[in-house]
């Protein structure tokens, strides 16, 4: 395996996490519209950001043991597509990068010894 594609291989799972972590964090500003007081809005502001901590958290995890990143983002997908399977349009923009990165970090995870050699 060349080295750029090494590269990509590793990187490209853990870089589109953190975008999509920017992404569903950028949910969370419509709180700042609804007009609540400061402390409310904290409050708010911290519990649409759970998703985030979530998927950060996975993210931690991901980093060092690939495989079970693979697992955790795809379970995520999964619970996200039975939650809103109602709305088709929410499940491909939300579930559909889980389980991208999750696929990402599993062929991560069955090549690694290619791409740390």
């Amino acid at each position: 395996m060349k080295e750029p594609v090494k590269q990509v291989l590793f990187w490209s799972p853990r870089v589109l996490c953190i975008v999509f972590a920017i992404f569903i964090s950028l949910f969370a500003l419509d709180v700042f519209n609804e007009g609540l007081g400061v402390a409310k809005t904290i409050i708010a502001l911290d519990i649409n950001l759970i998703n985030t901590a979530i998927i950060v958290v996975v993210l931690a995890v991901s980093w060092r043991w690939e495989w079970v990143g693979g697992i955790l983002f795809v379970a995520l997908g999964i619970l996200y597509l039975t939650w809103a399977r109602h709305h088709p349009s929410w499940i491909v923009v939300i579930s559909g990068p889980l389980f991208l990165v999750g696929a990402l970090f599993l062929l991560n995870w069955s090549k690694r010894a290619e791409i740390r050699a």
